[in-house]
């Protein structure tokens, strides 16, 4: 075959066909004369309602999952916040409650001192709220421990009331924790007084009963007391505020052949039922002045 009769061009690999100009041009004619006619005519709708329709229950599968999760971050939410109000209507409750026991007690104080002195309102002390974890492990004592600890400013020797009255004192302080013993451990010992007599004395702690109880000592058997009366902190040891109730006397008992009579009393806080409490400031040191030393008396020499 002669060498001239061949076809020395390549073949083409792709098909030949519209530049992509054309081709850009024509299409952005088609979509422009669409959107023009379903802009006037709305001849798109149906076909719109079809496919949505059609794809309804696909969306609305897929939407399912999204909307369990939100479902369960509400309700993680809605839970939390619900807690956080709950601490805080208890808390407040606690306080109230507090302030409605004083009442009687600072009426009663009023009507003996009000002929007296004119006493200088009273300073609400600063307090603060907060939750018992959990009972000591020691069956010997009487103690629980609170979720606030020496970072929320908690002091060892601070009072802690419950909605009732005074529950016992902080006898150890740890960075988040502390450890209140209650008054009806046999360590503990509150000086009280008697609203009905204005007399004073010391409470002990008397754990033999259930839920404990307390034990007035060295009260002379003429004294006068009766079952039945209320018994509040005197503030005289510094730490307690006076008037605070601490309990009621239930039990006397008078023998001629002994000196002192046997007197029991019940907290008027409930030691057993405490799950919020709240605990006092500690009063600041008084700076007592030091004296001066005294000067020798001097004297001429004859």
């Amino acid at each position: 075959m002669p060498l001239g009769t061949l076809d020395r061009t390549p073949p083409p690999f792709f098909k030949q066909g519209p530049s992509a100009l054309s081709k850009l041009t024509v299409l952005s004619a088609v979509a422009i004369a669409l959107m023009v006619v379903d802009a006037r005519f709305k001849l798109a709708d149906p076909v719109r309602s079809g496919v949505a329709t059609v794809i309804y229950p696909l969306q609305w599968l897929v939407m399912q999952p999204v909307k369990a999760a939100e479902l369960v971050s509400h309700y993680f939410t809605g839970l939390q916040a619900a807690q956080n109000k709950q601490t805080e209507a208890t808390e407040a409750l606690a306080r109230q409650a507090m302030r409605a026991a004083q009442v009687e007690l600072l009426a009663l104080e009023n009507q003996r001192l009000r002929e007296l002195l004119d006493i200088q309102q009273r300073l609400t002390t600063p307090s603060q709220g907060a939750q018992v974890l959990y009972d000591a492990g020691d069956p010997y004592t009487r103690k629980i421990v609170i979720d606030r600890g020496t970072t929320q400013g908690i002091q060892a020797g601070a009072p802690v009331l419950d909605g009732h009255g005074v529950l016992g004192q902080v006898t150890r302080a740890y960075p988040l924790t502390a450890e209140v013993t209650l008054l009806t451990d046999r360590s503990q010992a509150i000086s009280v007084l008697n609203t009905r007599t204005g007399a004073r004395s010391l409470a002990y702690g008397a754990p033999g009963a259930e839920s404990g109880g307390l034990e007035l000592r060295f009260i002379a058997t003429h004294a006068d007391i009766e079952v039945g009366d209320l018994l509040s902190t005197s503030g005289v040891d510094g730490v307690y505020p006076s008037g605070l109730p601490v309990g009621r006397v239930t039990r006397v008992e008078r023998e001629n052949s002994a000196a002192f009579a046997r007197i029991e009393a019940e907290p008027v806080a409930r030691p057993l039922a405490a799950l919020h409490v709240l605990v006092l400031q500690l009063p600041p040191p008084t700076e007592r002045p030091v004296p001066a030393p005294a000067k020798p008396a001097t004297g001429g020499k004859r």
